[in-house]
């Protein structure tokens, strides 16, 4: 199976939060997109805009940690006073050091089972 690891983020937008949010988020995208170990980094949001899911694919766990230390360094405080962290599931084999990086009590690891990915 493949070293990638990926996650799915669910966060809830705290009232009034949106605009700013949105604007964060370009930001954020901007600055991911130079990241070389980053595969995918999608955002999306529900139809009221109270709700985002975030889906983030990496080439390995070293990807993912760089790309949390970017994210603490630049993006972690405006993030966190917007949002609130609803669940977070991170698939593959994630390393001790992102698995220490991302522990949370919503967060949960699940890893290979089986299928392939392209």
């Amino acid at each position: 199976m493949s070293e990638t690891v990926s996650w799915l983020l669910i966060l809830d937008i705290e009232p009034g939060e949106l605009e700013g949010f949105e604007k964060l988020m370009a930001e954020m995208v901007a600055h991911t997109r130079s990241e070389p170990g980053t595969l995918t980094y999608e955002w999306f949001v529900s139809g009221d805009g109270g709700t985002v899911h975030l889906y983030e694919r990496y080439i390995d766990s070293a990807a993912a940690v760089a790309h949390l230390v970017g994210f603490g360094k630049h993006f972690a405080q405006r993030f966190t006073a917007a949002t609130k962290q609803v669940a977070m599931y991170v698939y593959g084999n994630a390393d001790e050091t992102l698995r220490r990086a991302v522990v949370a009590p919503t967060t949960e690891f699940l890893g290979p089972f089986g299928g392939f990915a392209r």
